[in-house]
């Protein structure tokens, strides 16, 4: 077996490796939301989310791999000598595959793009010094670490806003539900279907025009939205449930609410028979008060919220895959693209600029994304789902739909975007129009700190392992 050979094989294990370290961390933001909030079963996300990933790394993932394998660290350093650039690829991905590694184990959520970034920031430095970063795409990347939550937190917020005001907080929220629903199913398919058709297929070599593809996504969207409203017409109440009859309690208690702060200062700017005969009112009020809360309680498995959380359900699991989609689009990038550019120099003995990625090589990537999520996806999942603020279906889909927007839309710019960052972001923006109280700070602050130590600690095993690499090859 020649060393060419060896190579090969080597640079392929790792970057399954790299893969399956990817699924076991990254996509617990994908599919974390939908199990947390009960949407979905653990064994139901990593079934759609295998065949979602896989989908978006084999479609768009080419975008962000070429990014990763000459955007960091200009290739032009290391003409000279190509196998320095080969040790430094190797090394960068196995450093970043042991840290997700110790970091899945112990169930945190960090970022793989600030790992591989970091890893290739540190052996391009040590290697070929500071001026072979390429500092601009690289301030580039950092900027976008900072647009990405910020503008997954803003979209989540606005959708969950929406959401409160048409439906959370309307007269009637099965009915507005059962209005609003089938709007939302159709711009879930439409932007599905643009993401999807505006470039992505060109790794199979199908393209259409742009008319074409906006023609093709309304129409996806017409039909989503008449099946949604054929679906929402046989949406049955249970238990025989009579919307007309069952009042919204949170909305009584809140308007009584309100007349006994009235009633009080009424009482109080009164005098004699007048305010006895308010005292009398408030009395009963305040029995009423009670008593409508007590209802609201002993019927709060059949409320009309539970039925909602119940159909947004079904919303969530279109929003997970499209998520799952995004997710395997953007992030399988940070595997293969060093992979594509180790592979090229074992090839061709010279660094090239503007490496192929083959086909199958964005397959190898979604299927290590697959089997890592399967074996070892569970453990950050559950950090995801419980940990940062209580979720229900209407929270967990303003969350997904809002961070996966951010995902595929810098995906499209090639920019190599922290899916971490979109999805706390997004459950941060979704908490706070809840109000600050609902989000767990604590949670925050230990992921905030992961994320501050993996670019360091990524760069650092990395050096350490070029030179371990370069003595047993050189």
């Amino acid at each position: 077996m020649g060393i060419e050979t060896i190579l090969v094989a080597i640079v392929l294990i790792v970057g399954f490796y790299m893969s399956w370290n990817i699924g076991a961390n990254d996509v617990s933001n994908a599919m974390g939301t939908s199990v947390g909030s009960g949407a979905l079963t653990l064994k139901k996300a990593i079934f759609i989310a295998a065949i979602l990933e896989f989908s978006g790394a084999f479609l768009l993932g080419s975008n962000v791999s070429k990014t990763m394998q000459s955007g960091i660290v200009n290739p032009l350093t290391f003409v000279g000598d190509p196998s320095f650039f080969l040790y430094g690829m190797v090394s960068a991905l196995l450093a970043t595959s042991i840290w997700l590694q110790i970091a899945s184990y112990f169930g945190w959520p960090v970022s793989t793009t600030h790992a591989i970034v970091g890893a290739i920031l540190g052996f391009g430095v040590v290697i070929g010094g500071v001026h072979s970063v390429q500092w601009l795409e690289v301030g580039s990347i950092a900027l976008s670490w900072v647009i990405s939550p910020a503008l997954s937190g803003l979209f989540a917020f606005l959708i969950f806003s929406i959401l409160q005001r048409k439906i959370l907080y309307a007269m009637n929220p099965v009915v507005a539900t059962k209005k609003l629903l089938p709007l939302l199913i159709s711009l879930v398919f439409i932007t599905f279907t643009l993401s999807v058709f505006a470039g992505g297929l060109k790794n199979i070599h199908f393209q259409l025009t742009s008319i074409h593809v906006l023609v093709i996504s309304l129409g996806v969207g017409v039909v989503a939205f008449l099946i949604g409203h054929i679906l929402m017409r046989k949406v049955t109440l249970p238990d025989g449930m009579n919307l007309r009859n069952k009042p919204n309690y949170a909305q009584q208690i809140f308007s009584l609410n309100k007349t006994l702060k009235h009633l009080q200062r009424a009482r109080i700017a009164s005098e004699g028979d007048t305010k006895e005969e308010i005292s009398g009112i408030l009395s009963k009020l305040k029995g009423l008060n009670e008593n409508l809360a007590k209802d609201s309680q002993n019927h709060s498995k059949q409320s009309q919220y539970e039925v909602v959380e119940k159909l947004f359900g079904f919303l969530q699991l279109l929003s997970a895959s499209y998520v799952a989609f995004a997710h395997g689009a953007n992030d399988v990038a940070n595997a293969i693209g060093p992979v594509a550019a180790a592979l090229d120099v074992v090839k061709t003995k010279a660094v090239n600029l503007n490496p192929k990625i083959p086909v199958w090589l964005l397959a190898l990537g979604g299927l290590g994304i697959v089997v890592g999520l399967a074996t070892w996806g569970w453990r950050v999942i559950q950090t995801i789902g419980k940990k940062i603020t209580e979720l229900t279906p209407t929270r967990g889909f303003s969350a997904e739909f809002g961070a996966a927007i951010t995902i595929l839309l810098a995906s499209k710019l090639g920019l190599p975007i922290s899916t971490t960052h979109c999805i706390v972001g997004a459950v941060l923006g979704v908490g706070l129009a809840r109000g600050i109280s609902a989000l767990n700070l604590r949670t925050l602050k230990d992921i905030a700190l992961s994320w501050v130590v993996t670019i360091p600690s990524s760069a650092i095993v990395c050096i350490l392992l070029f030179y371990l690499i370069k003595t047993v090859f050189a």
